[in-house]
């Protein structure tokens, strides 16, 4: 399962991830190419490069994806959390939710595989 961490997630999560856990993910953060885009871009890289998307903004990318499928179109779905169960202001947060993705690759299949699936953190 390849992720896209959205923008209000700290790159050192994705750093984390990959460096000490081989997942494939890159954090908008990350990427001067995605850095301030409207979600529906973001959306759209995400899907070009095959990536769920792992974010906050489940009102915005819920609708995006919703649009999508009833044109039948396929995503490599959404990866939803909240700033409640993962609060930005907590120190422990970034760790906590490298375990919560690192366990989520673990569980999933590790192919592109198109699957409009809404997973929750």
């Amino acid at each position: 399962m390849k992720l896209l961490l959205d923008e209000m997630f700290s790159s050192s999560i994705a750093r984390g991830l990959r460096d000490g856990r081989g997942v494939d993910i890159v954090a908008i953060a990350e990427r001067n190419d995605l850095r301030g885009l409207p979600d529906l871009d973001v959306f759209l890289a995400a899907q070009h490069e095959q990536r769920a998307i792992v974010t906050e903004n489940v009102r915005d990318f819920r609708l995006i994806a919703r649009e999508g499928e009833a044109r039948g179109r396929v995503h490599f779905g959404l990866v939803l959390t909240t700033n409640r169960r993962y609060p930005r202001a907590d120190p422990r947060t970034s760790e906590r939710l490298r375990r919560a993705l690192s366990d989520l690759t673990l569980t999933e299949t590790r192919g592109p595989t198109a699957s409009n699936r809404e997973l929750w953190l």
